[in-house]
């Protein structure tokens, strides 16, 4: 009886040194908008800008939550062909609801819906998907590149921590929350002819960053 005592006090002593979570703490699937293990989301992509490309792009990003693992696959097909496509999701801060642009986005009325005229609807851009996801450069020479045949495959698998660490870094802390945001594909042949009312981010040429697909991010699973 005595030993059965002293068990249940130690017990309770322990318990009693832990350090308490702190308040309103998340764990990286909370922060990520999912509350599971697992889970799945896609954003099925359609063509954005087809008559200065001259195709419909078409494909699909695959967002896969295992643990503390995220892996992120997207397939293009008729995008232009032997260029690099920037992609990214885009969203807002806040957490609003991000929605891919129509084309009542094109303000200017010059028949081309460029990166600048996306935000309203679509928000900033967020999280780059090339080599390093988590270093939440937009700027980079690692963003995939179509074949002759005007397709393209992406994979890459990263801690679903460490990227919610440095988009809250980035964003005020935060949240990923998948399911507020779209995917967008970029990038025309750098011979392509664009009206100079046609807008990019700084001193990126527009070819570079003009819309080609979007998508919004669902759960699925």
């Amino acid at each position: 009886m005595r030993m059965r005592l002293f068990n249940a006090l130690l017990a309770t002593a322990v318990v009693a040194a832990l350090p308490a979570a702190p308040a309103g703490a998340q764990s990286p699937l909370e922060a990520a908008g999912d509350h599971h293990s697992n889970a799945d989301y896609v954003a099925r992509l359609v063509a954005l800008n087809a008559n200065v490309t001259g195709q419909r792009a078409v494909g699909e990003a695959r967002f896969r939550i295992s643990g503390d693992s995220l892996t992120v696959s997207i397939r293009m097909r008729d995008v232009p062909t032997d260029v690099m496509h920037l992609q990214h999701f885009h969203g807002f801060a806040d957490g609003r609801q991000s929605t891919c642009p129509t084309r009542a986005a094109d303000g200017n009325g010059d028949g081309i819906i460029d990166l600048m005229e996306t935000e309203p609807t679509a928000g900033t851009t967020m999280v780059p998907f090339h080599d390093d996801p988590v270093s939440m450069e937009i700027v980079k020479d690692t963003y995939p590149r179509a074949s002759s045949g005007g397709s393209y495959h992406y994979s890459k698998t990263v801690s679903l921590s460490a990227l919610q660490a440095a988009f809250g870094g980035k964003f005020s802390d935060h949240q990923l929350a998948l399911d507020r945001r779209v995917v967008m594909i970029h990038g025309v042949r750098p011979a392509t002819e664009l009206a100079a009312s046609v807008a990019s981010l700084g001193d990126i040429p527009a070819q570079v960053t003009l819309p080609i697909a979007c998508g919004a991010i669902e759960r699925v699973k």
